[in-house]
């Protein structure tokens, strides 16, 4: 199927919905899904933003940019994944419990307000990764249209651009609580400390990076090519002093550089078979 092909594919999954409540996340896979559902619905269309202590401030503030750039209703809720202790304990399917507060939030009220759809961002992509969320929300009955027309994540990114969506190479961001070893219990004071540290980063002009933490110890990855640069024009003491004022003790560089998923490297072969 061409990529064009499978843009009239999207269209005519929402044509026959009629209604679609979007999780909506702001990053580019469900912002792109957000576009598609509110040129083929309107205001038949509503983007839902779940806000927890696991998601950056700013990118709330980017996520309604975006849908009033758009133009889709875009509605705020809470989920309260941090009072469940199977989210916060960081178990390796973490996100099975954290995507089933989402969905179970998003279920009664897509209901309550007419939506018969809940449709999310997942991609094709996403299939062939360890992603224990997927399975919960296709326990509760979410759809994922990009993953069912088989678009993947460059396509995602193809899209938007054809799309005119400004954001078409933002990089991804998933929740803080992702930044943390398998074990390594979450707290809402340890994802604040990890929000500022890479908040801090960013202002550096630094984008495509994450901040893990372990322990008392922030580990910074970079894209490789940029560690270089990084280490001979910024002001490493001064990085440091504000990593300690965010609360951690000691402050490393990865010299393997930033990679996706890499805490999921140290999980046996059978979870990470674990394919939905």
């Amino acid at each position: 199927m061409t990529q064009k092909e499978k843009l009239e594919r999207l269209k005519a999954i929402f044509a026959e919905m009629e209604q679609a409540l979007i999780a909506y996340s702001g990053g580019v896979d469900s912002t792109l899904v957000a576009k598609i559902a509110y040129d083929v619905l309107g205001d038949r269309a509503l983007a839902v933003t779940a806000v927890s202590p696991s998601l950056l401030p700013e990118e709330l503030e980017d996520a309604k940019i975006q849908a009033a750039t758009i133009g889709i209703p875009h509605q705020i809720v809470q989920t309260n994944e941090m009072d469940n202790p199977n989210y916060t304990s960081n178990p390796v399917n973490r996100c099975y419990f954290c995507k089933s507060e989402l969905h179970d939030t998003l279920k009664p009220l897509a209901r309550e307000l007419g939506y018969p759809y809940v449709v999310d961002g997942v991609n094709a992509d996403d299939l062939h990764d360890y992603r224990p969320g997927i399975q919960a929300a296709k326990e509760r009955g979410a759809r994922s249209p990009l993953a069912e027309v088989g678009v993947s994540k460059m396509e995602v990114r193809q899209l938007s651009q054809e799309l005119s969506l400004p954001w078409w190479d933002k990089p991804a961001q998933p929740c803080l609580s992702s930044r943390f070893p398998y074990g390594e219990e979450i707290t809402v004071a340890k994802l604040q400390r990890v929000g500022r540290a890479e908040i801090y980063l960013r202002k550096l002009g630094l984008k495509n990076l994450r901040v893990r933490s372990e322990g008392d110890t922030a580990r910074i990855e970079l894209p490789p090519e940029q560690i270089k640069e990084f280490v001979l024009t910024i002001d490493l003491p001064q990085v440091v002093s504000a990593f300690q004022e965010f609360g951690f003790i000691y402050v490393t560089l990865d010299l393997e550089g930033y990679r996706s998923g890499k805490l999921n490297q140290v999980l046996q072969p059978q979870a990470l078979s674990l394919k939905i």
